[in-house]
């Protein structure tokens, strides 16, 4: 199933959709109006997320599955939000070519630990078609599509799709400056739903686009399958002696990066598509 926040007339409203249509699970269950308040109930009854849902479909009114996904906002009323860097090839290779420390990026790479790194809070996140932000004080500004683990208490039900937005010119100016080029106004975007049906996070294909002007100036594609880390495994690492919040996300890591030089510009808009999760589309703005 995928789960969208949406909201109606100033009210909350939790829209599931599954192969049979989209349903809106807040008229029938009016305190199921969040996915946080979906995924604690799921604990108090020892179930999970759509074992809770699918009993109150029959009785939920209908919804178009066209409006919700073009009427979606942040999904998820998240605690905090953390990444994963230098978990694919192209990134590893990519971190080498604008630091002044290429060594150490390498290093990462092939170590047991991953990198780890806070990124961003409520306040930091937007949603679909909510302006994602670049600095005003870096000429080097990149959009990062990732895959994101959903993580309640800790542990995964679901996954998302999300834009880590980085100062590439601050973080390779110097490492000690990665939180600047991470945590900002708008430096991330998560979206459109939760999906929890999601069997194997290791092989869905991700695609990419900027457009400007009207004419794309990026188009690249991967798949999940070319990290080099495995989902559980950087979940566990989070969560080591880490007291996480109730609701969390992590980033998996950058999947595909514009080339050397390439820099967003407000007014840009980047798409990010992961398969069976959806697609994540923002305008740019500078702040």
């Amino acid at each position: 199933m995928r789960y969208y926040q949406l909201s109606r007339r100033g009210q909350s409203i939790l829209a599931v959709e599954t192969d049979s249509g989209a349903y809106d699970l807040t008229s029938v269950k009016p305190d199921l109006d969040s996915f946080g308040a979906l995924v604690r109930t799921a604990e108090i009854t020892d179930c999970t997320p759509d074992e809770v849902a699918e009993p109150h479909l029959s009785g939920a009114d209908p919804l178009s599955t066209e409006a919700v996904r073009e009427t979606c906002g942040l999904p998820i009323d998240v605690d905090e939000v953390w990444a994963a860097g230098v978990t694919y090839q192209i990134s590893e290779e990519a971190r080498r070519g604008e630091s002044s420390m290429p060594e150490m990026y390498v290093n990462v790479y092939d170590a047991e630990r991953p990198e780890l790194f806070f990124k961003s809070t409520r306040d930091r996140t937007v949603g679909p078609d909510d302006a994602i932000g670049v600095r005003t004080d870096s000429d080097w500004n990149v959009p990062e599509p990732e895959l994101g683990v959903v993580l309640f208490r800790g542990e995964p039900v679901g996954y998302t799709v999300g834009n880590d937005v980085s100062s590439r010119s601050i973080e390779g100016e110097n490492p000690l400056y990665l939180p600047q080029a991470k945590v900002y106004d708008r430096c991330c975007s998560l979206g459109p739903c939760i999906a929890t049906d999601i069997r194997d996070p290791q092989t869905l294909d991700m695609s990419m686009q900027i457009s400007r002007d009207g004419e794309t100036v990026y188009d690249g594609s991967t798949n999940t399958a070319e990290m080099v880390r495995t989902c559980e495994d950087l979940v566990s690492y989070y969560t080591r002696h880490n007291t996480v919040p109730d609701l969390a996300v992590l980033l998996t890591g950058t999947s595909l990066v514009p080339e050397e030089g390439f820099s967003l510009r407000a007014d840009d808009h980047v798409t990010i598509e992961i398969e069976n999760i959806g697609i994540l589309s923002n305008p740019v703005v500078s702040v």
